[in-house]
């Protein structure tokens, strides 16, 4: 009876020691990068909004431009990559597309 107690002392201390060795192993948690960052900023301010609105300012919130209440691109670059994905959803072709481009690009202040 007395092996059996100390066995199961025995094995309950060596089952503790090995979660307490594999706890301290654990790596600990990654911190978010930028984006995640970013995401979680988006979604506690579209609180409130639903549908399309939602959609429209959580695409804003997390585009190149940043906030909602920020400027827009500032590089020509980044107003044509704006304009172009705009045109994209509004599937424009020809000179439809090319009137859109044109305007978009001056209708975008810069920076």
């Amino acid at each position: 009876m007395k092996k059996l107690l100390c066995l199961a002392a025995a094995t309950a201390l060596a089952l503790s020691l090995a979660t307490a060795v594999h706890a301290a192993d654990a790596p600990a948690a990654k911190p978010k990068t930028a984006q995640q960052e970013k995401m979680t900023a988006c979604n506690k301010d579209a609180t409130g909004k639903t549908g399309d609105e939602r959609k429209a300012f959580m695409k804003q919130c997390l585009s190149a431009a940043g906030t909602p209440s920020a400027a827009a691109p500032a590089t020509q670059q980044e107003k044509m990559k704006t304009c172009n994905t705009e045109a994209k959803t509004k599937a424009l072709k020809g000179d439809e597309r090319k009137s859109f481009m044109s305007e978009c690009l001056k209708n975008s202040p810069a920076a």
